[in-house]
């Protein structure tokens, strides 16, 4: 969300439910000549959090976990020696925008610097999304120089962050409300590329899945059911999760709260699917007919994939049989 949005208050009433994190922007979302504004005010809010902490009206656990989205590295170094001890409290660190090989030891090494003087972990979420990445002729080598370099600070990098808008902005296309992102070829092209290099299992990196743009918060439920009716933004979300999960991405940030409990609910792992993966881990070897006796589960080329779902169902819950993502939101 903006910078310049206030959050304390909706933060103290318990108005954000389901919302797990949430960033604060100093980069795209505001103009640059509000940036001073934005800055003040973000200070604000953490002080308003931590005195409430101090209050007793406010436990750690119901502040979701909040991260600053700074404008570019200069900004970042300038607004953090506004932090004190008492801020970094409720901070849990850094978006990294614009992050290349240029760019990200310059962050990286200013996020280790404030772990150092404050004495805690704060992460850093850099964020993929430059014109060398966007470009054929420069994008595997920046790639492969931000992985050595996300290597050196990998016990501070939470996930790695894709820019799906800015990517469409360099080649002047945007995808349609009837559209994912996986249909614009030359973002997709930036994506696979991505997945490809970040996304095996000895690199130990978490990706997620760029912003879907729309979303429609004048639904109104229907007389025959009296349940909301799906639109085309949330048929666009759901179709672009799917597609986001299936491909290796795990969560998606969002930029409206109708879009939360979609994202999480996606997320969470069918029974089958649960089954499946506790089948595979449990079998020595070989193959085994599926519970659901509709597949076959191989140990050694499907081990990866169930230790996987074994994770994220830890994170968003197993839905039992019978029971739909859908109804979940709807």
């Amino acid at each position: 969300m903006p910078g310049t949005m206030s959050i304390a208050h909706k933060i103290l009433q318990n108005e954000l439910p389901g919302v797990a994190a949430i960033a604060l922007c100093f980069e795209d979302a505001i103009a640059e000549g509000d940036l001073p504004d934005a800055e003040k005010n973000v200070i604000q809010t953490l002080s308003l959090l931590v005195t409430a902490m101090g209050e007793g009206k406010l436990n750690l656990d119901d502040i979701p976990l909040i991260f600053i989205r700074a404008r570019n590295t200069e900004q970042f170094k300038r607004f953090s020696q506004r932090l004190t001890n008492d801020l970094v409290k409720v901070l849990t660190g850094f978006v990294l925008p614009k992050f290349t090989t240029q760019n990200g030891n310059e962050y990286l090494s200013h996020l280790e610097t404030l772990n150092h003087k404050f004495e805690t972990a704060l992460y850093g979420m850099p964020t993929l999304e430059s014109r060398e990445m966007a470009f054929k002729e420069t994008r595997i080598s920046e790639l492969l120089g931000i992985r050595n370099l996300l290597k050196t600070y990998q016990k501070s990098i939470l996930n790695i962050r894709v820019g799906g808008t800015d990517f469409s902005s360099i080649f002047g296309v945007r995808r349609g409300i009837d559209q994912t992102i996986y249909n614009i070829l030359t973002v997709s092209d930036c994506l696979s590329d991505i997945l490809n290099i970040f996304n095996r299992d000895e690199e130990g990196f978490v990706l997620s899945a760029p912003v879907w743009e729309y979303y429609q918060t004048n639904k109104q439920p229907t007389p025959e059911t009296g349940q909301h009716q799906v639109n085309k933004a949330l048929d666009g979300l759901l179709q672009e999760v799917t597609l986001d999960i299936a491909n290796g991405f795990i969560s998606k940030t969002v930029i409206h709260p109708s879009q939360v409990k979609v994202v999480n609910a996606m997320h969470a792992v069918t029974r089958e699917a649960y089954d499946d993966a506790v089948q595979i881990l449990d079998t020595h070897g070989g193959v085994v007919k599926s519970l659901s006796e509709n597949k076959m589960n191989e140990k050694k080329p499907h081990t990866s994939w169930a230790k996987r779902i074994l994770t994220r169902s830890r994170v968003y819950g197993v839905i039992e049989h019978k029971v739909s993502h859908r109804d979940f939101f709807i």
